[in-house]
């Protein structure tokens, strides 16, 4: 399998590469990105050859099929990373909430949240390719919240491997912040942007773009890589949890074999939503996936209207931060997949130029032949929560935006998959509240939640508040780079 460049080939950067490259070297010509050239087949007959499969093989028969060119056995390492997780047999749990409405659980690994389902197993194969080309890697990473600590757990105390991880100062709970800077590997360094989740991340993609800092690097013997969802590596991993949580409403007999159901999945960079595109375009039997979004709902006005405008809005800080993003990475390749390299080059030169873009009325239709999209603000969101926990069930904030979606989108009557990308335990301000007990710190309201709701709080969650913190850097957004220098 060979991957191309969303914005196509500048005449410098080869015309296609293999995954081990798109991975290790994620930005493409342009500053775009890399997409697989093909899909492989999720037709009747595979999905009917893993029914009764192990999660870990499903994955490596749907990472075989994509005939990438990594060995079967570094594969079968990689894949191992799922048996840390709470059950090993099943890392993706799917509970019932209503009659036809079901939550897939992304969020029991070691991080508790749902990007340890690609950063688990592509940490591993990463490092390993770096390992077995003597070459010595920078993974930078950008993160709202949960990528920050994924990645750091996925490669700590790996070799040929260093990570910078950027977050936005106050842009995180304080659990999520405090998984990343209690990280006391000696290959590992967290800095804090004075800023918002989309300055760190530009910052991120300039730096992957940047001649200067690659040079720099060289010098020091060091490439450049990232554990964002820029990298396909992370994206190949997210359409096999969406194959999965198929299986299981079969398994359950809650639907037959062949039959269509919806997703419904909150976004803010994307990345989860496009493994759903990709699984459905497979073959995957999906009506339609419902994106469900925060107050700051520029994805709802692009898959409505086909505006995507940044000059129109302001980035709000909400009760669920995964989603508190303007500049939502992935949608490039959604584009280049419907409209082509040279259209999406088109827009996004727009976007960065003008700060907006507009679809076309046929663009626009082919985009919602696929997607819908709704929003939720954290009034309605406390709302969800304090009625789902009073049957019993505790949500995180980004899960209640799903159930809008859930409630308003769908045209057929069909059964319904939501995601739920993080634990509770990661927002238990905000579930305190919902629940009626106002407590501004997280050690409060996770004793006050885990009493009066009588959930379990997590050892890995629990025992942060006792770890000391290791890295205390907070920087404007153009000093990021000497940080790293000073680092390496």
């Amino acid at each position: 399998m060979q991957f191309i460049e969303t914005r196509g080939n500048d005449g410098k950067k080869p015309s296609s590469v293999s995954f081990s490259d798109a991975i290790l070297s994620p930005s493409a010509s342009f500053g775009g990105l890399y997409v697989p050239q093909a899909l492989p087949n999720l037709d009747k007959t595979f999905l009917e050859g893993h029914l009764s499969s192990h999660y870990k093989i499903l994955a490596l028969d749907f990472l075989q099929a994509f005939d990438i060119d990594i060995e079967e056995e570094i594969l079968k390492e990689a894949l191992s990373r799922y048996d840390s997780f709470d059950d090993p047999s099943n890392p993706v749990p799917l509970s019932q909430i209503e009659d036809d409405c079901f939550v897939s659980e992304l969020y029991h690994g070691p991080t508790r949240a749902f990007k340890d389902m690609a950063l688990q197993p592509f940490g591993y194969i990463l490092s390993k390719l770096a390992q077995n080309r003597a070459e010595n890697y920078l993974i930078m990473a950008a993160t709202s919240g949960d990528t920050g600590p994924a990645t750091l757990e996925t490669f700590k105390n790996q070799k040929g491997v260093k990570v910078a991880c950027l977050y936005p100062d106050g842009g995180t709970s304080d659990v999520q912040k405090l998984q990343m800077v209690t990280e006391d590997a000696s290959n590992l360094k967290v800095i804090g942007v004075k800023g918002n989740f989309d300055d760190t991340q530009h910052s991120l993609k300039d730096l992957l773009a940047s001649e200067d800092f690659k040079s720099e690097l060289k010098d020091r013997g060091i490439k450049l890589s990232a554990a964002n969802s820029v990298n396909f590596g992370r994206i190949i991993f997210q359409i096999i949890y969406h194959i999965h949580s198929y299986l299981e409403l079969v398994r359950k007999e809650q639907i037959t074999m062949g039959e269509k159901i919806y997703l419904v999945v909150p976004s803010g960079n994307f990345g989860n939503a496009l493994g759903a595109y990709y699984a459905k375009k497979a073959g995957l039997p999906i009506e339609k996936i419902l994106i469900a979004s925060n107050i700051n709902n520029i994805l709802t006005d692009w898959i409505r209207t086909g505006t995507y405008d940044l000059n129109s809005r302001k980035l709000i800080l909400t009760e669920s931060p995964a989603m508190d993003i303007l500049k939502s990475s992935n949608i490039e390749r959604i584009m280049c997949d419907k409209f082509g390299a040279k259209r999406t080059k088109e827009l996004m030169d727009l976007l960065e130029k003008e700060g907006k873009f507009q679809l076309t009325q046929n663009e626009l239709a082919s985009l919602r032949e696929d997607f819908d999209a709704s929003f939720s603000d954290d009034v309605e969101c406390d709302k969800v929560m304090g009625k789902y926990a009073k049957s019993g069930y505790i949500m995180d904030p980004h899960t209640a935006t799903c159930m809008r979606a859930y409630e308003t989108l769908r045209e057929q009557p069909l059964k319904t998959i939501i995601y739920s990308t993080a634990e509770w335990t990661k927002f238990s301000p905000a579930v305190s509240k919902a629940l009626g007990q106002e407590v501004r710190e997280d050690i409060e309201a996770l004793k006050w939640v885990s009493q009066h709701a009588n959930v379990k709080v997590p050892a890995m969650i629990d025992g942060l508040f006792a770890k000391p913190v290791i890295h205390t850097v907070v920087v404007e957004k153009e000093f990021i780079k000497g940080e790293m220098l000073n680092f390496l």
